[in-house]
C-alpha cells in the first residue's frame, strides 16, 4: 500500500507497508518503521476519526529520533482501509466493537511478531476511545499508553440527549448510512485556517489540508447516523464511575485546554477514577494536540518523555 508524499510531508525512510484482512472480511492500510537509534521498544500510533496515516509522519520521526520502531494503523473507513458504504466520503461504522477486529489484527499480524518490545501505544481522540476498550477488555499488548485528546465525550452537541435519541431512532428507521443532519462530504480540515477546531498552527494546518488535496482518496467527511449512534453507545459505557475503576493498565491523558470537539471536563473526570492513570491539560491546545504549535507540542513530549520508559528522558 502506498504512502502519499508532498514536499513539505516527505515520508519517512523505510516504511513498510501492506494491508491486513480482518476477521470480517475489511482490508486496513499499516506502516512500520525500525528505530534510527538503538532500540527502546515501539510505539503504535492509532489516529482520530477522520485522521490518515500521513498526518503523522512528523510524529514517526519524532520518535524514531528517540529510539523507538513505530507502526501505525488506519481504522477501517478511513485513510488507505476499505470503506464500509459506497459513498466513500462517509465516516462510518456498525458498532466500535468493530474497530476492535482491526486492533486485533493489527497486533497479531504487525505488531507481535515484527516490533521490538515494550510496546507502547500514541492514540489520538477517537483511537483513544477504542484503546480504552480494548484494555477494558483485558488486551495486555501495551506496558504503557498515552492518550491524546481522547473521546470520552463530546462538547459542541446541543441537547445530547435528544441528539442520543434522534440517532437511535434513526438508526432503527434504517437510516443509520445518512450522513448526520447538516453533515456532508466536505473534509473538516479542507476547510480555511480561520475558526478551525484543529489546531492554531496555521502551517501545519495546511500541511495536513495539502496532505488530503493530493490524496482525496484518504479524506472523508462527516459521519453518518449509524456511527454517531455507536460513538454515545461508547462514550455512555465511559461516563459509568465503575468503567475507569476497571481499568489498571498504566496510561497518559492529555488533554487539550481548547477544546471544542472533545470534553475537556469529562476526560479530567475519567482520570480522577483511573487506578494506575496520569492526567495533564496543555492549557491553550486545541483537539489534536500532536499537529499544534511547538509551545503546546512541547509540553506534551516532556510528559511523553517522563512518562514512557526508554524515551529521551530515561537515556
Amino acid at each position: 500500500m502506498t504512502l502519499h508524499a508532498i514536499p513539505a510531508n516527505p515520508v519517512p525512510a523505510g516504511a513498510v507497508t501492506g494491508q491486513l484482512a480482518t476477521a470480517d472480511g475489511v482490508h486496513v492500510r499499516f506502516a512500520r518503521w525500525a528505530p534510527v537509534a538503538p532500540r527502546r521498544g515501539t510505539v503504535c500510533i492509532f489516529p482520530g476519526r477522520g485522521d490518515a496515516i500521513e498526518e503523522y509522519f512528523e510524529v514517526v520521526a519524532e520518535l524514531r529520533i528517540r529510539g523507538f520502531a513505530v507502526a501505525a494503523l488506519d481504522w477501517r473507513g478511513q485513510g488507505g482501509s476499505d470503506r464500509l458504504l459506497r459513498d466513500r466520503r462517509k465516516g462510518h461504522v456498525r458498532s466500535f466493537d468493530d474497530y476492535q477486529q482491526d486492533l486485533e489484527v493489527f497486533m497479531r499480524e504487525v505488531v507481535l511478531p515484527d516490533c521490538p518490545p515494550p510496546i507502547f501505544a500514541l492514540a489520538h481522540s477517537m483511537g483513544g476511545a477504542i484503546l480504552l476498550e480494548a484494555v477494558r477488555l483485558g488486551r495486555r499488548w501495551f506496558d504503557r499508553l498515552v492518550l491524546c485528546s481522547p473521546m470520552i465525550s463530546l462538547v459542541g452537541i446541543r441537547r445530547p440527549r435528544l441528539a442520543r435519541t434522534l440517532v437511535r431512532v434513526g438508526s432503527m428507521l434504517g437510516l443509520g448510512r445518512l450522513y448526520v443532519p447538516g453533515g456532508g462530504p466536505i473534509a473538516t480540515k479542507t476547510r480555511p485556517f480561520l475558526g478551525n477546531p484543529i489546531t492554531s498552527d496555521p502551517v501545519r494546518y495546511a500541511r495536513i489540508g495539502a496532505i488530503f488535496e493530493t490524496a482525496p482518496e484518504l479524506a472523508i467527511g462527516a459521519p453518518t447516523i449509524g456511527w454517531m449512534r455507536a460513538a454515545f453507545e461508547l462514550m455512555s459505557a465511559f461516563a459509568d464511575p465503575v468503567y475507569p475503576a476497571s481499568i489498571r493498565q498504566p496510561m497518559l491523558l492529555a488533554a487539550a485546554g481548547n477544546d471544542h470537539i472533545v470534553s475537556t471536563t469529562a476526560v479530567a473526570r475519567f482520570a480522577s477514577r483511573l487506578r494506575a492513570g496520569s492526567h495533564l491539560v496543555i492549557a491553550g491546545s486545541r483537539h489534536e494536540i500532536l499537529m499544534e504549535r511547538d509551545i503546546y507540542r512541547s509540553q506534551f513530549w516532556a510528559a511523553f518523555d517522563a512518562f514512557v520508559p526508554g524515551s529521551a528522558m530515561f537515556r
